[in-house]
């Protein structure tokens, strides 16, 4: 067979595949139920609207962090060079030529901490921890940056009044076709 109708045939083949897959329709799954949608909907925003009924405190973190995080970030989440992040230290870093960003020198608020807890950690299982245990999680990792007392109560409600170091380090996007929110 001839080098061109070798590249006819697989030109056919391509524009075949191509058609297929913009049909949307590949006979697998079904639409989500509302049900569904709600549960998946776990974000949680700057301002405390998406976290769930719950609270912790430092004391109770230290006991989930030490079974939960530590394997990774070690005992007083100073992280594994190379391998997982530092989540205390770097405080006055940021203008240096080697910034440690960590949860107490750079994220800007303490929502965030708790939305990446409840989401993605821990990392080999993410997601499973109950509310209760990601407030007092969070709240460890807040008192090891010294943000908040070993006993204050993290909840929906105080959470997002926390002022975290960096809150006002970041600069709203100026662009004109971007709407910067705060």
């Amino acid at each position: 067979m001839s080098q061109f109708k070798r590249s006819g045939i697989v030109l056919l083949f391509m524009a075949a595949g191509m058609l297929a897959a913009q049909s949307g329709t590949y006979g697998l799954g079904r639409p989500a139920t509302p049900e569904e949608v709600r549960q998946a909907d776990i974000t949680v925003f700057p301002d405390g609207r998406g976290l769930p009924v719950g609270h912790g405190n430092a004391t109770l973190g230290e006991a989930i962090f030490n079974s939960r995080c530590a394997l990774c970030h070690n005992a007083k989440g100073e992280g594994r060079k190379g391998e997982y992040p530092a989540l205390v230290g770097g405080k006055g870093s940021l203008g240096t030529k080697k910034p440690v960003k960590t949860v107490g020198s750079y994220w800007p608020y303490a929502t965030t901490l708790f939305d990446h807890i409840n989401r993605a950690m821990p990392f080999n299982s993410p997601h499973i921890l109950p509310p209760n245990d990601v407030y007092s999680a969070a709240a460890y990792i807040l008192f090891l940056n010294g943000i908040v007392g070993k006993t204050d109560e993290m909840n929906e409600r105080t959470l997002p009044q926390v002022k975290m170091p960096n809150r006002d380090g970041f600069v709203p996007d100026s662009r004109p076709d971007i709407e910067a929110k705060r």
